[in-house]
């Protein structure tokens, strides 16, 4: 019989992919950072423009897959009170958003947070420096 808080089956799916997802973190991380190694010594040894676009789109998906990643730490460090799903009445989502904002103030959460708002930043860097998509004729 479990003694803490319940929480229902939705929430708690999401919250087991949540904490499979983080376990990943480290090995994200780390695809991303040889993605960007791989990228940079392409491009000092004046590789074709077609080998640099694939090793830019590449470096994007895995630093996407890395945020992914660390956005899933940031809330099962939060916990599963904070998590907000569209079966929930009005009243319970409310409480859940009320959740998170307390959560994102907690010592233990703001590591993340601030892993996330890096990575976000390190992508959006990328993709304004390098094109990650192709261009629409116009």
């Amino acid at each position: 019989m479990p003694l803490g808080r319940r929480v229902s089956k939705d929430v708690a799916e999401l919250y087991e992919a949540d904490r499979r997802l983080a376990a990943e973190y480290e090995e994200r991380l780390a695809a991303a950072a040889e993605a960007e190694r791989a990228l940079r010594d392409a491009q000092a040894s004046g590789t074709t423009e077609k080998e640099l676009r694939e090793l830019t789109v590449a470096f994007d998906k895995a630093l996407t897959a890395a945020l992914a990643a660390a956005e899933a730490s940031e809330r099962v460090a939060m916990g599963p009170r904070t998590y907000a799903t569209d079966r929930q009445d009005p009243k319970t989502r409310r409480a859940a958003e009320i959740a998170r904002r307390k959560a994102k103030a907690r010592p233990s959460v703001r590591p993340w947070t601030d892993e996330v708002d890096r990575l976000r930043t390190a992508r959006e860097a990328h993709r304004l420096g390098y094109r990650t998509r192709p261009t629409v004729a116009a």
